[in-house]
């Protein structure tokens, strides 16, 4: 080193002796890229780029404010604190990069408009014994230099690929919605990816969907490692399961909804055992499409509800038993009941439509059988006085739960019986028909209600008392 090289040149103590031995020389590129990418965010300049020169020497370049030799102190960036986004805001960074590539014997050069700096060897000022890595400030050999410019010498494209595959950017893997604790990504290969601000921290082999959790809880900060990898679960499944929760994407909903059919057979992805996410694609499906959600004992058990709702264009979407009750009376994300069992038939009934037929249109023997409506309700006292009219139709709704036709209807509501035209084939099954829906308007109660009962065994009674007199 010339006497004037001595004036232009400073030596910088990185105060590192030995350091994190188990990173790898694509470890160090992460902390570069991180920083690069960090800067194009907090600057909003133009693409960082990642290059190969003529002489096999690898460049990372960012088009930011430039670095100075002040960044290579060891302390927080109050700028990247203040930045939820910051990929580079926890851990040291930049020193443990330096360190890693002077053991792995990487050449480096930083240039920016501030001066070029390398690396090497220096005994420590005061301590002859020890020798610490220091960084060599140089001026720059470009004072117009636009942002910071990294090369190396002596890594392998292998390397690059590596630590380029260690973030989201790089990865190839898509968006499919973001939300405001992260974004739900379609990850590329059957191995899930967790990143936190773009940086991959974990992998799941049995999530259905990748994640970027963008918005850190105190959990997550604790968990976070100098090393940024191998994070456990236990620090973001919260926040995994706040995404999906967040999320209202149809394809989503989808996907959860499809893995969740393999519930019975146990081959479901691992974010479809929890209980408020599966109830979630249950409320978005409903929102969005035509769908009845069953168990599987009722697909196997109403098998004419299951037809009726398929010819209506409906979609069956299994569901376990505990989520059955876990969505009952529950509403969707745009306020609409959830379409379970119960539901479905409430819908059904409340969009039929009666076909009626006026006496005068009746056939000859279907009318004469009608004509004597009036003597058959003389049996039970009359036609009580909460009935108002009495009709017949060609079409009846479905009874609840069965979905099998039923005879005859009373509605309360217009004070009217309805009974279904081809009741009319026979006095007997007209005036059983008939009975039993008086039986329903003076008792006011459904079916197997004790309050029918008693009132179904009386009209009994008075019938059978007036025919053994008779």
């Amino acid at each position: 080193m010339t006497a004037d090289s001595e004036i232009e040149t400073k030596a910088f103590d990185l105060n590192i002796e030995k350091i994190l031995e188990d990173w790898e020389i694509y470890h160090a590129l992460r902390e570069v890229i991180a920083n690069a990418l960090d800067e194009q965010q907090l600057t909003k300049t133009r693409e960082i780029e990642i290059t190969k020169d003529q002489e096999g020497c690898w460049c990372v370049r960012d088009y930011g404010r430039g670095l100075k030799y002040e960044h290579l102190t060891q302390k927080e960036n109050v700028e990247k604190q203040k930045n939820p986004n910051m990929i580079g805001k926890f851990g040291i960074g930049l020193k443990d990069a330096l360190a890693t590539f002077d053991r792995h014997n990487v050449n480096v050069l930083i240039k920016s408009k501030y001066g070029n700096i390398t690396l090497g060897k220096l005994k420590k000022h005061g301590f002859e014994d020890i020798k610490t890595l220091h960084a060599y400030i140089l001026p720059p050999s470009d004072p117009n230099f636009v942002g910071t410019e990294f090369t190396f010498k002596g890594i392998s494209d292998k390397d690059i690929e590596k630590a380029k595959d260690l973030f989201l950017k790089f990865s190839g893997e898509p968006i499919i919605e973001q939300t405001k604790y992260g974004d739900v990504l379609r990850k590329k290969a059957t191995v899930a990816r967790i990143y936190i601000n773009g940086v991959k921290v974990a992998e799941e082999e049995n999530f259905l969907f990748s994640y970027n959790i963008t918005a850190l809880n105190e959990v997550i900060r604790k968990a976070l490692n100098r090393e940024r990898s191998n994070v456990g679960r236990s620090a973001y499944s919260e926040r995994v399961r706040s995404i999906l929760i967040s999320s209202g994407s149809t394809e989503i909903a989808h996907d959860l909804a499809d893995d969740l059919k393999n519930y019975d057979s146990g081959e479901i992805h691992d974010e479809l055992k929890w209980l408020d996410v599966q109830e979630h694609a249950v409320k978005i499906l409903n929102s969005l499409e035509k769908v009845v959600f069953l168990t599987s004992e009722e697909i196997s058990n109403e098998t004419m509800m299951v037809n009726e709702a398929k010819q209506a264009g409906y979609q069956i979407i299994p569901i376990p038993s505990n989520l059955k009750y876990r969505i009952k009376g529950q509403l969707d994300i745009s306020g609409n009941p959830i379409r379970d069992l119960g539901q479905f038939s409430i819908e059904y009934t409340e969009s039929f439509e009666f076909k009626f037929v006026e006496p005068q249109d009746l056939k000859i023997e279907e009318k004469k059988i009608f004509d004597r409506t009036e003597e058959i309700l003389s049996l039970v006292g009359g036609k009580p006085k909460v009935v108002k009219e009495i009709k017949v139709s060609e079409t009846m709704r479905k009874q609840l739960g069965s979905f099998v036709e039923a005879e005859g209807v009373w509605e309360r509501g217009k004070g009217r019986i309805i009974v279904k035209r081809n009741t009319l084939e026979s006095l007997e099954t007209y005036a059983g028909t008939l009975l039993h829906e008086v039986a329903h308007a003076l008792s006011g109660k459904e079916d197997v209600s004790r309050e029918f009962e008693c009132e179904l065994t009386q009209i009994i009674g008075m019938i059978s008392s007036k025919a053994i007199q008779e």
